[in-house]
């Protein structure tokens, strides 16, 4: 999924790795002559970089980024009860992950854009699943079915 670059910071090792607006880290590093990024080595190359596009390889396999925290969770939806937005393509939030818990049932997700897990797949009971951002997807009941999402974000200063 494409994910614009919102900011920049060094690793341990001293590499440059641009922050994506999903939450993710990639690296971006000038290593020539196999990677040539030029771009990355000054403030002003970098600060041109700021909203372009880079390909996340993480929100295309569905991994949501490290660190980020539950901050509020739906009720137990049914078969009966899941509501109609659900129902049709949605998405989530820029900075809000999902993660969908089945608890009995089976579940058919399915997104919009094929991604790297493919374009439908079916969720057992115990199972979960992570939702990126701004992915149009949606859900149908497989017969009866009881499930929740959580919403899942970077934690703010204040709330450490």
């Amino acid at each position: 999924m494409q994910r614009d670059m919102v900011s920049f910071h060094k690793d341990a090792q001293g590499d440059w790795v641009a922050a994506l607006s999903c939450g993710h880290g990639q690296h971006v590093r000038h290593k020539p002559p196999f990677t040539l990024r030029p771009w990355v080595v000054t403030d002003a190359g970098r600060a041109l970089r700021l909203g372009q596009k880079l390909d996340c390889v993480r929100c295309d396999r569905f991994e949501m980024p490290h660190g980020f925290v539950p901050y509020k969770r739906t009720v137990e939806f049914t078969n009966e009860t899941i509501p109609a937005g659900l129902l049709r393509s949605h998405s989530l939030k820029l900075g809000t992950w999902g993660r969908l818990t089945m608890l009995s049932g089976v579940l058919s997700f399915s997104v919009e854009v094929p991604t790297a897990l493919q374009k439908e797949r079916t969720i057992s009971p115990k199972a979960s699943l992570s939702i990126p951002p701004e992915l149009l997807h949606m859900v149908a009941p497989l017969g009866p079915v009881r499930f929740y999402i959580e919403f899942c974000s970077k934690p703010t200063a204040a709330a450490l």
